[in-house]
């Protein structure tokens, strides 16, 4: 039987996963499940309004849930995790231990399973920092993301009062990353290594110099970086803003004896943010559903799911062609 899916949100993200769950041969999609009514979906795949939720517990295995983390993920996730296994992209970094805690106690009470914060980062740049870290335990590690549109910021600062529309770049400063690559080891945090270049839309009677000082006191998404706010019109960013380009770095620079150095890079190079995160949660609602299928409850992260669950491959089929 095949794993049956549905998604909980229908904006770029909800799109991405559609179209990912068209590409896997056990997953069907059920339906899409949105705050808007009367919506029409690119696979044709019935939609249904948040009140319909609990009258599809026993015929969904894994709903994805595709709001933002700024307001939508902190309560959605939990409050569906009380019908269905989950899966989210939670990527505010500082509430990630809030974040589970939460959905850890609705999911056990629930007796069922939740993956939260499962994407590139946090997700696969998550599992990279860890690998490295673990095989080179003399060294650091770095992270940089971009430069590309962050989803995520977007709609932090698309939610500001006069605010019409926006994208928001973040952009690694090349000068760390060569230094890296060399085998150094600067002194260097996230906010040091990034830019982050924001492209707004005003509503003509906001006030922009309030905005921009919104936009740089966020906590948790641009307090203590280097924020640059240009204001421009909707036809500019239509223009010149229109994909969702994204991707990243994360170096690990370190020895094994003194003086042996080594340096780990794993590289991200996206065309479509949203539809690679899209992807990489449709693999992992693969390994939530067999951890479920196991007896799994709870909330989970990517660390948690072996990597022989994401896949559609058998044992035998991934140690005779990918070991």
């Amino acid at each position: 039987m095949n794993i049956r899916i549905g998604i909980v949100g229908y904006g770029n993200l909800g799109r991405g996963v559609e179209a990912s769950v068209k590409l896997q041969p056990d997953m069907e999609l059920v339906g899409v499940f949105s705050r808007r009514r009367g919506l029409k979906t690119v696979s044709g795949v019935p939609t249904y309004t948040m009140e319909d939720l609990p009258n599809f517990k026993g015929k969904i295995d894994v709903m994805v849930l595709c709001g933002g983390s700024a307001t939508d993920l902190i309560e959605q996730t939990p409050m569906v995790s009380k019908y269905f296994n989950c899966i989210d992209s939670f990527d505010t970094h500082a509430r990630i231990p809030e974040h589970f805690a939460n959905v850890d106690k609705v999911a056990k009470e629930a007796k069922t399973a939740t993956l939260i914060s499962c994407g590139w980062d946090p997700g696969m740049f998550s599992l990279q920092r860890v690998y490295a870290e673990s095989i080179l335990p003399k060294g650091k590690s770095y992270t940089f993301w971009g430069r590309g549109v962050s989803q995520g910021h977007s709609d932090a600062i698309r939610r500001i009062e006069g605010v019409v529309d926006a994208r928001q770049y973040t952009c690694p400063k090349e000068e760390y990353l060569e230094a890296i690559r060399n085998g150094e080891t600067p002194e260097v945090d996230a906010y040091k290594g990034h830019l982050r270049d924001c492209y707004v839309v005003a509503a003509p009677d906001a006030d922009k110099s309030k905005i921009e000082n919104e936009i740089k006191t966020m906590e948790n998404y641009f307090v203590g970086y280097e924020t640059v706010v240009h204001f421009i019109s909707q036809e500019e960013l239509d223009r010149d803003h229109k994909g969702i380009p994204h991707g990243g770095f994360v170096l690990r620079s370190g020895e094994s004896t003194d003086g042996i150095r080594h340096v780990v890079e794993y590289s991200l190079k996206l065309d479509s943010n949203p539809e690679f995160t899209g992807s990489a949660l449709v693999a992992y609602a693969r390994g939530i559903y067999r951890l479920a299928k196991h007896g799994g409850t709870g909330c989970y992260t990517v660390f948690d799911i072996p990597p022989a669950w994401i896949s559609t491959h058998s044992a035998e089929e991934l140690r005779a062609h990918s070991l």
